[in-house]
Parts: structure tokens; sequence; C-alpha cells
């Protein structure tokens, strides 16, 4: 099958590593970029080869075929942009978060359904090595039936400052991060049957909360996850950003993701340990390296979706689960409540 030509909406931050990770996937080519300042657009557009730059997004539709399109944008124009690529019958992709509220989140879903057109989401922090490792072991039933667990995203790393626009968010580390570590535990977990969340600002010259902690039952309330999230930039002995920890208690056995991609599995046999470090890639940031090399299977996943030769697992119906966990999320932290959904 030839390659299949795409559109990329956005010349900011994450295009810098969204772009290069279709090249090392294969199999598509961006054809053509949008951005509202063009000068970005043609820059970006220079720096990979991009044959066509636009500022006006719906022109570019009318006047390039492409195949689909990869929305790479900030929050606030993913709903607008996605019913513009459903208004074309073109299939999106697009960051997550999906939008700016559940609302507009189902009504993207409903657009792309009406038109026919598939929505994913590009959700890739399921897709880490060690995320997948300890899925797997997970899937062979090495510890039994999980019971308890712990996710731990908590960093000192200086977010703020390669990505300022995160400070003007009215809602932060639950849209941001809380997008990616609520998807993995569901991925890992199975769907959550409560909630209770509290929030903080560390930051005081934020305008969203940098500090959040979850518990959910999940699974049919088998496991219970406390999901321990903070960009609060203190000081920590160890700085592991943008590591993800794990700690899951099962009926025959226990399993840990650790610092520097260790995985443990204990049972009466002992401990089995295993490194599971993600690939290097030349044009990923080391600073952010296994969320980086992550784009890589979320792409090529996509990418089967879109020429018929698999299913996606991050679809828009499958991503408003985890959008709805997020919005619920504030409503247990402001007004103190358990949040049932079952």
């Amino acid at each position: 099958m030839p390659d299949l030509q795409f559109a990329v909406f956005g010349a900011g931050f994450w295009s810098n590593f969204q772009i290069p990770a279709w090249f090392e996937v294969g199999g598509a080519k961006p054809v053509a970029i949008y951005n509202r300042t063009l000068a970005r657009a043609a820059e970006m557009a220079a720096r990979f080869g991009i044959a066509q730059v636009s500022d006006d997004p719906e022109k570019l539709l009318e006047q390039t075929p492409v195949d689909f399109v990869d929305i790479i944008t900030a929050v606030e124009t993913h709903a607008p942009l996605v019913h513009l690529a459903a208004q074309y019958k073109k299939p999106v992709i697009c960051q997550k978060p999906m939008s700016t509220d559940l609302a507009s989140a189902e009504g993207m879903v409903a657009a792309c359904r009406a038109a026919g057109v598939p929505l994913f989401i590009h959700e890739n922090w399921r897709w880490q090595t060690p995320i997948r490792a300890v899925r797997d072991i997970l899937s062979s039933g090495a510890i039994g039936a999980p019971f308890r667990a712990r996710i731990d995203m908590i960093s000192g790393f200086p977010v703020f400052k390669n990505q300022p626009f995160l400070k003007e968010l009215e809602q932060f580390i639950l849209t941001d991060l809380g997008s990616h570590v609520l998807d993995t535990a569901r991925f890992l977990f199975g769907e959550a049957d409560s909630l209770y969340c509290q929030i903080r600002r560390v930051h005081r010259d934020i305008r969203g909360e940098d500090v959040a902690t979850v518990m959910m039952e999940m699974g049919g309330r088998q496991t219970t996850v406390v999901v321990n999230m903070a960009y609060a930039e203190n000081y920590l002995e160890r700085e592991a950003f943008p590591q993800t920890f794990l700690f899951i208690e099962g009926e025959r056995g226990s399993l840990e993701l650790g610092p520097d991609y260790w995985v443990r599995l204990t049972t009466r046999e002992g401990t089995l340990l295993r490194r599971c470090p993600p690939p290097r890639y030349s044009w990923a940031d080391p600073a952010y390296d296994v969320v980086h090399a992550s784009i890589v299977p979320c792409n090529a996943n996509l990418l089967r979706a879109l020429k018929g030769e698999g299913q996606a697992e991050t679809t828009g119906e499958d991503n408003l689960k985890t959008v709805r966990l997020v919005f619920a999320a504030y409503d247990s932290a402001n007004d103190n409540r358990v949040i049932c959904f079952s």
C-alpha cells in the first residue's frame, strides 16, 4: 500500500517529536502543515521537508488532498479543528487532552461518527515500553488478581520552563498529566466504578492545580488504585522525570515498576528483575526519553487502523472514558465527594 499522506495541524513543541515519530514508523508522509503563525509553519516545513504551508486550516483541506489530519495544537483548538476535519470527511488524530470539557469532547466524537470518519486520540503514555511490560505480566496471571495498586508520577522537573503556556491553564495537572495517567490506570485495571480526588496548587504563579491525588475502585471493584501526580518543582532526592512508577499487589504476589525502568515480579518463588528501557531515537529529547519513544508505537497502532489492518486502542470513544474520569476528578475535588459510576 502506498504511504498515506497527511496534514499536520500545529507547529508547536510537540510537533517537533510527533512528526519524526511518523518518519520512524514509515508508511505515512506529511504533505502539508497548518499553523496560525505562518512563519512557524514554514520553519517546521523546511525542517521536515513538508511541501505545503498554510495559516488557514480550511483552505488547506480544500486545496491539498490528504488521507488524514494529525492535530497537534493547543487544547482549546481541538474541538473546532476536529469538527472541520469531519466536515471534510477526513479521518483525524487528535492530541490529548481531547478537549477543554466533557461536552465538547462528546461533540467531537459525535461529529466524526456522523461524518463516518474515525477519530483517534494520540494517547501515547500507555505505549511506554515498561508500562507495556507490566501489562503483559498482569495479563499472564503471575501475581493473580490485583487488589491494590499505586501509580506515581511525581516530579520536580521544571515543566513550565519549556512549556510556559501550561502556567495559563485554568485546569492543569489533571487535564495535562491526568489524561495520561488515568488512561494508564484504565489500561492496566479496567474501568472505574468510583473516584475520589483532592487537588493542590503549590506554584503560586500558575492558574491551575499542580498536585492531584485520585483514588478509584476499578475493574468491578476488584482493585483499589491510588494515583499520585505532582509537578510541584520541589526538591526530590532522585529526579526521575518523566518516569511513571507502579506498585501492584496481587493475590499471589506483587509487581513493581521502579526507577530506571526496572520491573520486579515477586512471588513465592522469589523476585525476578528485568530492566525494560525505552528505545533511543536521535530526534527525542533525552529529558523526555520514555515519553517521546512511546510516540512511535502509538503512531504505528493508529496507522494500522487507518489502513484497515487492525484496531486502534485509543479511539475517540475509548478516550471519552478517560475524559470522564478527568472531569469527574475535578467535580470530586471541588465538592469533596466520592463519585460513583455504577
